[in-house]
């Protein structure tokens, strides 16, 4: 198993490219798992083409608003909710193309590591990639 780097940011915005290879494999976001603050802007950067952003609804806080970026699209989101956030590329959803942020402290990990043993069903290839993005948290 591929340790991912977890990015500890600073400042307000921060950026997460989609990409169709990198250090931690094939079909990644990078970074894979990001700690943020409460308000931060997240940019989600199309380097490679036939990507997107978006949220897995059973695996964001409670509150928090979800996400879905335009394929090939760079998009924008400000994350007001403390929690984990995880999100995925829908057409390499299969591929396990996901990627985890941390707002503030992870008040719903145990609730979102429930549902990311359920959901990793859906992956083809990859199928620990998730499990090891959330104990990095």
């Amino acid at each position: 198993m591929i340790v991912e780097k977890v990015a500890l940011s600073q400042g307000n915005e921060h950026v997460v490219e989609m990409l169709n290879a990198g250090d931690g494999g094939n079909m990644i976001f990078d970074p894979a798992v990001i700690k943020v603050s409460k308000g931060d802007i997240i940019h989600f950067r199309a380097v490679d083409m036939s990507h997107n952003s978006a949220t897995i609804n059973s695996m964001i806080p409670s509150g928090a608003e979800s996400w879905t970026g335009l394929m090939n699209q760079d998009i924008s989101v400000t994350l007001d909710v403390e929690g984990v956030y995880v999100y995925q590329c829908d057409p390499h959803a299969m591929m396990a193309m996901v990627g985890v942020i941390q707002v503030g402290e992870a008040v719903n990990i145990s609730e979102v590591k429930i549902a990311a043993e359920e959901y990793r069903s859906n992956f083809m290839l990859n199928n620990d990639r998730l499990k090891g993005y959330l104990a990095q948290l």
